[in-house]
């Protein structure tokens, strides 16, 4: 069972203590801290309210249900979470086997005005899943059980998968045929197909495989008017491409209940290769040239030098100073940057890439590590588990992303950082980056930050608010999208006007009326 108030299961140890090393950097770069006192369960159980909905079979109302299904992994659900105090719950919970069940639970909420929220993983970082207060009974759909192979065409290469699948399942479904779908965001051991098609996500090797958007070829969403059978075709130019219409669309339009992929061989050779650049300049100037030439390669994530410095520190590994020493010997110090390239395909691709890579990398300075290439692979999941040893430390952290293009990178993830960092004014923030998704024409922005958690629980949310707001406006300012891969929820709202400007924004009202008249479906996300 996933942990109610943490990421996680619950049968593995929530947190390790944090390396020396880490420690000592942010007591001099953040200052000292302490931690808030957590709720137990019982005491969160205790504070879940008596249900609104009137009884119905497929409906579970009992409080230790609602709580785990109440908030998902934003830093204002994990002070919510740790505190035990939520303010608003589902009033039930639905955990549906078929999608005449979804049905059926859609139109029980229609007859009693009942709100819908969609639940896939629980892995919003956005607010995607949280009830709004107010009168309206609230039902939570959560798609854990929907979650089979359907239908697997082999020469067109489609998958039809049940939505509430999540990335472990999905994988080992196609592993069993031969196929991946090769979409693994960070969140991967618990985010779910629907939810990556609903939020338009990105997983880590999109260079290869693609985004969602490019994966998606189609499927089911149950609406309250109706299910929207997407068909899944090579290409069509009748219209509006309606995949479209379901990427991103949160739950405002309805539940999807099976989604159609396009898959892939598993392929026969897969390895992840670390490199050092001198500087940030070449580090990007490396990057802009790998994906611009067009080499093959599945995965770039370049971190600027306080990341590579900060990841190092966190690490803890004995080989830390042997690194540093033999980096030096390359003419690489202290401003050094750290890149991780994903080379997969075929034995004889992969040698091919390897070669290519290593003669970009020397065009530019740069250094082959392996190593550190097989210690990211081995710990590509384990952003998620940082937050709760940091937590325990008396720190918070929480993250930014965003897309620009090349020409705008440096201004923009410098306006990023410059305002996170002052937010607090004379707190210490620790402020890192790092491109996670390069394209052509430009990349992603994703930041972390790391900062005291305050005296108390409200100090530790209006902390967060001051940070959020700094750098959403930053984002804004510099023109970059509001979201490059966790999509909008409640908390990016506000923010979604400056890139799709009024009438855009109305467009999507009428969208989601078309499918959702009465506006039970997950209201007060998106738009």
């Amino acid at each position: 069972m996933k942990r109610w108030n943490s990421w996680g299961h619950e049968d593995r140890p929530e947190t390790e203590a944090l390396p020396d090393a880490a420690q000592t950097m942010l007591a001099e770069g953040v200052g000292p801290s302490a931690p808030l006192r957590d709720a137990t369960l019982d005491e969160a159980v205790a504070a879940v309210p008596a249900s609104r909905l009137p009884d119905h079979p497929l409906i579970r109302t009992d409080a230790e249900t609602r709580l785990r299904h109440a908030r998902g992994q934003s830093y204002p659900d994990w002070l919510a979470l740790r505190s035990g105090v939520l303010g608003q719950y589902p009033d039930g919970v639905a955990l549906p086997e078929t999608e005449a069940q979804i049905e059926e639970l859609l139109c029980f909420a229609a007859a009693h005005a009942v709100t819908v929220i969609p639940y896939g993983g629980g892995t919003s970082v956005v607010g995607h899943i949280n009830p709004e207060a107010g009168d309206t009974p609230v039902l939570t759909i959560a798609m854990t059980r929907m979650t089979g192979l359907l239908d697997l065409d082999p020469d067109s290469q489609i998958a039809t998968i049940g939505a509430g699948a999540p990335g472990p399942v999905v994988e080992a479904l196609l592993k069993e045929h031969g196929y991946t779908l090769g979409h693994m965001p960070q969140s991967w051991e618990f985010s779910t197909l629907g939810g990556w098609v609903a939020s338009r996500s990105s997983g880590q090797q999109s260079l290869r495989y693609g985004r969602i958007e490019q994966l998606f070829a189609g499927g089911r969403m149950v609406t309250p008017r109706g299910v929207l059978d997407i068909p899944a075709l090579p290409a069509s130019s009748a219209g509006p491409d309606l995949r479209e219409v379901v990427l991103g669309s949160e739950g405002r339009m309805g539940i999807l209940s099976a989604v159609r992929v396009r898959v892939t061989p598993i392929a026969e050779k897969e390895r992840f290769q670390g490199l050092f650049f001198a500087d940030w300049a070449a580090g990007v100037a490396a990057a802009k040239a790998l994906v611009q030439r067009r080499l093959g390669l599945s995965m770039v994530r370049l971190s600027n030098a306080v990341e590579t410095v900060t990841m190092l520190q966190m690490s803890g590994g004995e080989f830390i100073a042997p690194l540093e020493q033999y980096l030096e010997t390359q003419g690489i110090g202290s401003d050094k940057v750290m890149m991780v390239a994903g080379l997969t395909g075929s034995a004889q691709q992969v040698e091919r890439l390897t070669q290519d890579l290593t003669a970009v990398a020397k065009e530019f300075g740069g250094v082959l590590v392996p190593m550190l290439g097989d210690k990211w692979e081995h710990g590509r999941f384990a952003g998620p588990y940082l937050r709760a040893p940091l937590w325990a430390a008396g720190y918070g952290v929480d993250t930014m992303e965003t897309a620009v293009n090349w020409s705008d990178v440096d201004a923009t993830m410098a306006r990023m950082e410059t305002a996170i960092a002052g937010a607090l004014g004379g707190d210490g923030v620790h402020v890192y980056s790092h491109l996670s998704h390069i394209y052509g024409q430009g990349c992603s922005i994703y930041s972390t930050y790391v900062f005291p958690v305050g005296a108390d629980y409200a100090d530790a949310m209006a902390r967060w608010r001051r940070l959020k707001s700094a750098g959403a406006d930053a984002i804004v300012a510099s023109g970059g999208t509001i979201s490059h891969q966790h999509g909008v929820g409640a908390d990016h709202k506000p923010y979604l006007e400056a890139e799709k400007g009024a009438l855009g924004l109305d467009a999507l009202r009428a969208m989601t009326a078309v499918f959702d008249p009465d506006g039970l479906m997950n209201p007060g996300k998106l738009v």
